[in-house]
């Protein structure tokens, strides 16, 4: 899933201050996972904010909605029968949620309310972790299903490096080695050849580092 973290009141205060109908947009999928954008935090965040602009006597009207996804046409659509009611709306959905939705109501300003951060999982409530960066061209076959690009420091793909001790990264010792987690992986899976084997350099036009990408189905039909 995307994984996000709430903004600053301070900053998203900053983004709207002159605004007086503000819309606050939640997401149903990712950040909600995360408590980060769902209902509940849209509930929240229009409370503080409510709060915060009374406190300096101005009442300001803020709207609140959730929406299945903000990464879909379909759900953006069923704010087209308020939409004009707002000036401005705050979107706590990830970085891609915000985007679609100021391109899908391109006279309206659409401000992010979390930072989006990475692709990862829920190892207990409170606590994500990273897992992939979606580079475009998997190597998880052969390195055991843990991801060098993702959890590698150096992104190596034939590690570890010399400043891997004891099993923990040199950039932080509280952070596994990534490779060391690799080689533990295929000795459980009795594929230690696989480790032995050089993995080949890596196409990085595929990466976000290549430019915007597209993945087109023609299997899929409208």
């Amino acid at each position: 899933m995307i994984v996000a973290d709430k903004k600053p009141i301070e900053e998203i205060i900053e983004q709207i201050k002159d605004k007086e109908r503000i819309l606050i947009l939640g997401c149903n999928e990712c950040v909600t996972v995360c408590e980060a954008g769902g209902k509940k935090e849209v509930g929240i965040l229009a409370s503080t904010l409510r709060m915060f602009f009374l406190n300096q006597g101005r009442e300001k009207k803020i709207g609140e909605k959730t929406l299945e996804r903000q990464c879909d046409h379909e759900y953006l659509d069923e704010l087209r029968e308020i939409v004009d009611d707002y000036d401005a709306i705050v979107s706590i959905a990830c970085g891609v949620g915000v985007q679609f939705t100021a391109e899908q109501y391109h006279t309206m300003p659409v401000y992010p309310g979390v930072n989006t951060c990475f692709m990862g999982v829920t190892e207990r409530r409170g606590l994500w972790t990273e897992r992939c960066q979606g580079c475009g061209q998997c190597v998880l076959a052969f390195t055991g299903g843990i991801c060098p690009v993702s959890r590698c420091a150096k992104r190596l793909f034939n590690g570890p490096c010399g400043g891997s001790t004891r099993g923990s990264c040199e950039i932080n010792k509280e952070i596994d080695c990534a490779w060391q987690l690799i080689i533990d992986r295929l000795k459980a899976l009795g594929r230690m050849e696989d480790y032995e084997t050089l993995i080949p350099i890596k196409d990085w036009s595929t990466d976000r580092a290549g430019g915007p990408r597209k993945v087109v189905r023609e299997d899929v039909q409208e």
